[in-house]
């Protein structure tokens, strides 16, 4: 009995080993993958959260914590507030009126892009797909020197300031709409359209009443994407920019910022923030909400049960 329990002793892991073997978890799921993933989430958010802190400053200085105010740099200031400093409300409005007008432009072509590039079979398909997805590899800054050399040497019946900025944000977040809907439209098939086709719709009507409802959800998606992605574009709206004029949120922070911030940029940066994760959010939940019905039905399996139970 002294042999076994001291054998057993022995070979108890210690502690360290204990640690290790549950990060690399060995006979599973390799947890360490876990656990680098929330570092980096971690190291990602904790700036954000400490910018987000001193908007709440009861004093002037984005440095040292100086007590706690609710609504100092919101509302309550009469001159340096995000209401009372009229600088930060036009760059807010700017922000705002271009992520609009880009959602309304950007999101309809996307659309016809995709279910275009969806359909097409030819030589040119592959060539044209590869042209659709260029912006998304390109790097912003090079796309917005691009842009800015294409309205002053090129366009320059188009004057640098709000039409360009919304141009050129309709340009890059074209094909973030174009690879939403397509990823839409591959997973949905072409089983309904020739259901349709079968039962006498025309073209125009099965796109009207069967494929614009199934693209719904991505639509959705693709219009909150592109307004969370025009709304912090810091670097084609520099460019393409007037001046004070058409300064945006993200532009107004970095000049701001390289003098001497008041926290009331960071309640500026703040309310960006907010609406980016709400767009996000409201995106996610529409989503969820009008893909329920295949999920029910995804989970029985089949095809055949899909097209017979799906809820348009």
């Amino acid at each position: 009995m002294t042999a076994v329990t001291e054998r057993r002793r022995i070979a108890a892991p210690s502690t360290a080993q204990r640690i290790r073997n549950w990060i690399l978890n060995p006979w599973g799921e390799p947890r360490g993958l876990v656990v680098i993933t929330w570092i980096y989430v971690a190291i990602s958010i904790v700036p954000v959260v400490v910018a987000i802190m001193f908007s709440f400053n009861a004093g002037r200085s984005v440095t040292a914590w100086q007590g706690f105010s609710l609504t100092r740099w919101y509302l309550d200031d009469p001159r340096s507030s995000v209401i009372g400093d009229p600088r930060l409300q036009h760059a807010l409005l700017q922000s705002l009126k271009l992520a609009g007008l880009t959602m309304l432009i950007a999101t309809p072509l996307g659309v016809m892009l995709a279910l275009g590039l969806a359909r097409w079979r030819g030589r040119l398909a592959s060539a044209s797909n590869f042209i659709m997805l260029f912006p998304l590899v390109t790097p912003e800054l090079v796309m917005g020197v691009s842009l800015f050399l294409v309205f002053v040497n090129l366009f320059t019946f188009i004057p640098l300031g709000t039409t360009a900025q919304v141009m050129g944000h309709v340009t890059f977040s074209l094909s973030y709409v174009v690879v939403i809907v397509r990823g839409r439209l591959f997973s949905i098939g072409r089983q309904y359209e020739e259901a349709a086709a079968d039962l006498g719709a025309t073209p125009w009507e099965t796109l009207r009443l069967v494929v614009l409802p199934l693209l719904l959800p991505a639509i959705f998606s693709s219009l909150m994407m592109v307004f969370a992605i025009s709304i912090d574009d810091f670097v084609i709206s520099a460019w393409l920019s007037c001046g004070s004029s058409c300064d945006t949120v993200p532009i107004r922070v970095y000049s701001s910022t390289r003098g001497a911030p008041l926290p009331s940029i960071n309640a500026l940066a703040t309310v960006m923030v907010a609406m980016t994760l709400t767009a996000i959010g409201i995106a996610w939940v529409v989503h969820r909400y009008m893909t329920r019905g295949e999920r029910r039905t995804g989970k029985q399996g089949g095809m055949t049960q899909a097209m017979g139970a799906f809820d348009l």
